[in-house]
Formats: C-alpha cells, structure tokens, sequence
C-alpha cells in the first residue's frame, strides 16, 4: 500500500543480508561486528557477536538463517559459520585483498565478489577464475543457479563464462528484483517488468 509500518534507528551502520524470509530480517554490522535479526515489524529477535569467537570479519553472506560465510580479514580465511550452534563448518585460506568490498556470495563452491569496480569469481582455493569490470555495483543476488549483478541503473546476469544485460533503464533511480520480476524506480513512480 505504501505506507511506512516501521523504522529502525541504529548505533552503527548495518547492512541487510540477502536472505529471503519475510518473516526475518537478517543485517550484519562490520563496525559492531555483529549479525542481528528482525522480525517483519523491526523487533529484534537474535544478535550475534562475531568478536568473541573471530578476528575482524569484513563481509557476512548469510545464505538462510542457520548457516553464514564470512569474510576474516585478519586471519585471511573464509569461513561457514553455523550461527545457530556456533560452530565452524569449514575453513578456507583465501589470501586475496579484501579491501573495497561491497558485496559477495558463495554458491557451489565458488565465490562471487564485488568490488568498487570489478566482479571477481573465485573458487575456494582463492583461485580467480573471471574478473570483469562493473560500474556503480551495489549488490549481488542468486536467483536459483543464476548470479545477478545489480548497479545504479542496470542488472546484470553472469552466467558462468560471461555477463549479460537482463535489464536496465538510463531513467531509474533504483533497480531491483523480486521473485517475479524486476522492480525500477522512475521519477517516483514504481515499475514492475514481467521476468523473460
């Protein structure tokens, strides 16, 4: 309906995790280092201190809401993390620069990360198996077994061997998807476009 049901003020920046519940929000702060979880009216249900058990974890990719893969930058590791145990499922040395960060996810034993202005695919030995250059990146999402790569104005898909427009607009404020199509921002007004 457009109307605001609630609104959430924070000490520390928190950023929103990728997990699709509508029941929970998950969000990770890298300043607190801390994972939180909301309930669909902002009441916090859970928070997770991330210092007591890791070193400095730069970036969370929480894939549902028993399992996350973070980012150690002081030990230079990757790790999946059972927060609902609190035990370590496996551990990478993954020795490649993790500054500029803005997003990443792990999906079939491949990491897919986005800088400033490259994507990077690696696999869990820290190998680089594609880089390319992305402009304004804001966000990778997995829909099933296909990668999306979302900037100001377009998104992206990678297919495993390259990348392809799936959808833009030059007027978009903002570009989205949901599960059943892609969502833009034009002059206040909200568009949605059927998927192909």
């Amino acid at each position: 309906m457009g109307k605001q049901l609630g609104k959430l003020m924070m000490t520390f920046p928190y950023k929103v995790q990728s997990v699709n519940n509508p029941l929970n929000i998950v969000m990770f702060s890298e300043n607190a280092q801390e994972i939180k979880f909301f309930d669909q009216n902002l009441n916090e249900i859970q928070k997770i201190t991330l210092s007591t058990t890791f070193g400095y974890i730069s970036a969370v990719y929480a894939e549902d809401l028993q399992f996350a893969w973070m980012i150690d930058d002081s030990n230079k590791t990757l790790v999946q993390y059972n927060f609902r145990s609190n035990s370590v499922i496996n551990s990478f040395p993954f020795g490649t620069n993790f500054q500029s960060i803005k997003d990443f996810l792990v999906y079939e034993n491949k990491i897919y990360i986005l800088k400033e202005n490259t994507f990077e695919v690696y696999n869990t030995k820290a190998d680089l198996l594609y880089s390319a250059v992305i402009n304004n990146g804001k966000k990778i999402r997995r829909s099933n077994d296909k990668i999306f790569i979302f900037s100001d104005k377009k998104i992206t898909q990678f297919d495993g061997k390259s990348l392809t427009e799936t959808f833009g607009n030059a007027d978009a404020k903002i570009v989205d998807k949901n599960t059943s199509g892609f969502l833009a921002l034009i002059k206040d007004k909200l568009y949605l476009y059927n998927l192909k």
